[in-house]
């Protein structure tokens, strides 16, 4: 019998790459259908901020560190009005309260990574990560295995690099975009493509249902709470529904 002993075909170092880019796949590949969508909303925020009256290098650092479209075209108006600065600070975290939403959902998953990792995570993490993720992972009996880990990695970090590099390029192309076309527009339709495929089940048609009521009743609220308001009410309502429908024979 050989002195050496074989490592577990779970830790075989062969196994654990494949099973990596498996996952690592599976996800870019769940999350190319919404890359074209990201790509133009990343290149309207660009140009958006740079017709704001924001430089080229203060835009560059915004969209590399910020990395929030929404809290960006929050904050844009109040810059461009001489805002002060805690109040657009407050309105982008308002505009972010899902996220924390986001983060308490997918703790589960990954609390076994370090703090660095996890700060990390959160940095990539976007809407259409979660939504992509939930619904693949969200009854696993078993939570924190690589597979998750991986799959989630597919399909944040293709988003990030579509969306900065279209932000930049909208950064830079900024000055030649005249300022009588329609930006706004092209978002909206940009957010459309993101959205509308994922209305694909009962829950997710009454979670969209719900968000879209609040959010076009609290258009008048301050510091866009309205938008905050709709996500938490899309998100109870969606685990109202899928529990609800689940329950019906």
């Amino acid at each position: 019998m050989s002195s050496e002993t074989a490592l577990p075909e779970s830790e075989d170092p062969v196994l654990v790459r494949q099973e990596r880019v498996t996952a690592f796949r599976a996800g870019v590949h769940a999350i190319v259908p919404a890359l074209i969508a990201t790509a133009t909303w990343g290149l309207v925020t660009g140009v958006a901020m740079v017709k704001s009256g924001l430089t080229e290098s203060m835009a560059l650092a915004m969209t590399l560190l910020l990395y929030a479209g929404s809290a960006q075209l929050t904050s844009l108006p109040l810059i461009a009005a001489g805002a002060p600065l805690w109040l657009i600070f407050a309105a982008g975290c308002v505009v972010n309260l899902r996220f924390i939403i986001f983060g308490a959902a997918l703790q589960p998953y990954f609390r076994h990574l370090s703090w660095p990792k996890r700060l990390g995570l959160g940095y990539f993490t976007t809407d259409m990560g979660f939504v992509l993720f939930m619904p693949r992972f969200g009854d696993s009996v078993e939570r924190g295995t690589r597979e998750q880990l991986w799959f989630f990695l597919g399909s944040i970090v293709p988003g990030w690099l579509v969306w900065q590099s279209s932000s930049i390029i909208g950064i830079y192309l900024g000055a030649q975009v005249p300022t009588d076309w329609s930006l706004d527009f092209a978002a909206v339709l940009a957010l459309l493509a993101i959205t509308v495929p994922l209305a694909s089940s009962k829950p997710m048609l009454v979670s969209m249902l719900a968000a879209g009521v609040v959010a076009w009743v609290g258009q008048a609220m301050p510091l866009r709470l309205g938008l905050a308001a709709a996500v938490i009410s899309g998100v109870i309502a969606g685990m109202w529904a899928e529990r609800f429908f689940k329950a019906r024979p």
